[in-house]
C-alpha cells in the first residue's frame, strides 16, 4: 500500500500552475479560450434568475479576460443583456444585476490586487446576485490559496481543465463557491498527476470489513503517550478516540497518575514509562506530553523503535527544539506520521508562520522531505504529503474543529488504524479525511459548527467509519 497507483483517480487530481501551462501549450491557447468561454456561457445561462436577464463581465487584460469575453459574446447569443467592464468607471449607476462573471484575473496573477481592479472587486462583492468566477476567484493565487490584497467572493467557480490547488486550501475555500470543473475536452491520461482531493476512494482497498472470526488481538495494540500534570485530556481523547476507531487495546500512558478513566474504563490507564514496555503495533506520542527533559527523553524512545507512530502536539515542539531528535526522526524506517498546525509547522522549518501560510503546500513537503515523514498540515483545507511524494487536500471539516482537543482526537484516529495495519498513507488520508467528515456531519445535525467539542467527534467519526465499511462489504 504504500506505493498504491493513485493514478485512476483523474477526476480527483490537482494541478500546479506550471503543470497547467504545460498542458495548455500542448493543447494550444485559442481553441482552449474558445472553449472555456462557451464552457462558462453555459454555466452562466443557469445560474441568472429568471426575472433578471441582465449580466455584468467583468473582463481583465489576460487570458482570463479573453474568456469572459468570450462567455459574454455566447450569452448575448442566448439573449442575455451582456454588460461587459473593464474600468470602474465602465460600471452603470444603481444597475440590478442577474449575475456578475468574474474574468479579471486567472491562474497567471502573481501580485497584490490595487487601484482601479480592487474597485472592481469590491464591487462584485457588493452585489446580492450570484458571482460565477473563472478558473480562480480573481486575487486567489491558484497554487497556495493566498489573498492578494483582495479578492472576489464568488458563489460558484467554474474552474478549467482540472482543479487547482489554490481553490481548496487557505482563503481559497472562502472565496470559490461551489467548484465545477470543466475539462475543455482535454485527455490528461498523459499529464500523470501527482496531487488528488483526499477521499476514501483513494485507499478504497484498505477498508476492510472484519471477518466474524475475529478476535481484538487483531486489531492491534496501541501505546499512547502524554498526559503531564494539567493535560491529562489530551491523552485521554486520543485514547478514546483509539479505542471507538478500533483499536483492540489501547495503553494510555500518563506523566499524571490516574486510576481508571470514567468515561472509558476500558482504557488501559500506566504510567508513561510503563506503555512502552508493552507489546504494542502503534504509538501516539504527544498529546499533554509537555516539554520537559523526561518528556524528551519518551519521544527519543519511540523515535529509536521500530514502531508506526503518530507525532503530535509537544513531542513536534521538541523535536523542533532538540538536534539529536531531528536525526533519530530522520533516520526512521518504520511509518512516521506528524500533524503540525502552522505554529508547529514553523518552529520544525525554522521559519515564520507566515511562510508556512504563504505556500502551505511547499511547506508540507518541505516537512515531509526534512523528517523523513507522512505530513498533514492542519488547517482550512489541510495539505497532507507522503514518503512517496502524493500530495492530497483534505476538503473536509468546518470552523467547528477549531477548538480544543480536536487534534488529540485525530492522533488517536490515526494511532487507531496504524494499529490495525494500515499503511502512514492510507492512514492518514483517510484519518484526516475521516475527522472531517465526521464533524461535517454533526455540524449538519445542527451541533456545529458552533460549540462542536472533540468529544462529540469521536463518536461521529465511530459511525461514520463504520457506515464505510459496511457500504465496502455490500460492494
Amino acid at each position: 500500500m504504500n506505493n498504491v497507483d493513485l493514478t485512476p483517480f483523474m477526476t480527483q487530481a490537482v494541478y500546479l500552475t506550471r503543470e497547467i501551462r504545460e498542458i495548455e501549450a500542448k493543447a494550444g491557447e485559442l481553441p482552449l479560450m474558445e472553449r472555456a468561454g462557451a464552457a462558462a456561457a453555459e454555466l452562466a445561462a443557469t445560474l441568472v434568475p429568471e426575472d433578471k436577464k441582465d449580466v455584468l463581465v467583468l473582463a481583465g487584460p489576460g487570458n482570463n479576460g479573453g474568456d469572459a469575453r468570450i462567455a459574454a459574446a455566447r450569452l448575448e447569443q442566448m439573449f442575455f443583456r451582456v454588460t461587459v467592464v473593464s474600468h470602474p468607471r465602465e460600471l452603470p449607476l444603481e444597475k440590478s444585476w442577474g449575475l456578475v462573471i468574474d474574468g479579471l484575473f486567472g491562474i497567471g496573477l502573481a501580485r497584490n490586487i490595487s487601484g482601479d481592479y480592487a474597485q472592481l472587486v469590491d464591487y462584485a462583492n457588493r452585489q446580492r446576485c450570484p458571482v460565477l468566477a473563472l478558473d480562480v476567484p480573481s486575487g486567489i493565487q491558484s497554487d497556495t490559496g493566498q489573498m492578494l490584497g483582495c479578492a472576489v467572493r464568488a458563489t460558484h467557480t467554474i474552474t478549467f481543465i482540472a482543479l487547482k490547488p489554490g481553490l481548496l486550501t487557505l482563503d481559497g475555500p472562502d472565496h470559490c463557491g461551489e467548484i465545477r470543473v470543466a475539462s475543455l475536452g482535454l485527455d490528461l491520461a498523459e499529464a500523470k498527476p501527482n496531487a488528488w482531493v483526499a477521499d476514501r476512494a483513494l485507499f478504497q482497498s484498505a477498508l476492510k470489513p472484519r471477518p466474524r472470526n475475529f478476535h481484538k488481538g487483531n486489531a492491534g495494540s496501541l501505546g499512547i503517550v502524554g498526559g503531564a500534570r494539567g493535560m491529562t485530556g489530551a491523552a485521554l481523547l486520543a485514547g478514546r478516540a483509539a479505542l471507538k476507531l478500533g483499536a483492540g487495546r489501547t495503553y494510555v500512558g500518563l506523566l499524571e497518575h490516574l486510576a481508571v478513566d470514567p468515561a472509558a474504563p476500558e482504557l488501559m490507564l500506566r504510567h508513561v514509562d510503563d506503555v512502552l514496555g508493552q507489546d504494542l503495533d502503534a504509538v501516539v506520542a504527544g498529546p499533554g506530553l509537555g516539554r520537559t527533559e523526561h518528556a524528551a527523553t519518551l519521544v527519543g524512545a519511540v523515535l529509536a523503535s521500530d514502531w508506526p507512530c503518530v507525532l503530535d502536539a509537544d513531542a513536534l515542539n521538541l523535536i523542533s527544539d532538540d538536534q539529536n531528535l531531528r536525526a533519530a526522526c530522520e533516520r526512521r524506517r518504520a511509518d512516521t506520521l506528524m500533524t503540525p498546525h502552522p505554529a508547529e509547522a514553523a518552529r520544525l522549518l525554522k521559519v515564520n508562520i507566515s511562510e508556512i501560510q504563504n505556500d502551505r503546500i511547499a511547506a508540507a513537503r518541505g516537512l515531509a522531505q526534512r523528517y523523513n515523514a507522512h505530513v498533514v498540515l492542519k488547517g482550512n483545507g489541510s495539505v497532507i504529503v507522503a514518503r512517496d511524494a502524493h500530495l492530497f487536500i483534505n476538503t473536509t471539516g468546518n470552523p467547528g474543529m477549531a477548538s480544543a482537543g480536536m487534534g488529540d482526537v485525530l492522533s488517536g484516529i490515526l494511532g487507531a488504524l496504524l494499529a490495525q495495519r494500515l499503511s502512514g498513507e492510507s492512514a492518514l488520508v483517510l484519518g484526516v479525511h475521516l475527522h472531517g467528515a465526521a464533524a461535517d456531519e454533526l455540524a449538519a445535525s445542527g451541533a456545529g459548527p458552533v460549540g462542536l467539542t472533540a468529544g462529540e467527534l469521536t463518536d461521529a467519526a465511530r459511525r461514520l467509519w463504520n457506515r464505510w465499511l459496511c457500504e465496502k462489504a455490500t460492494k
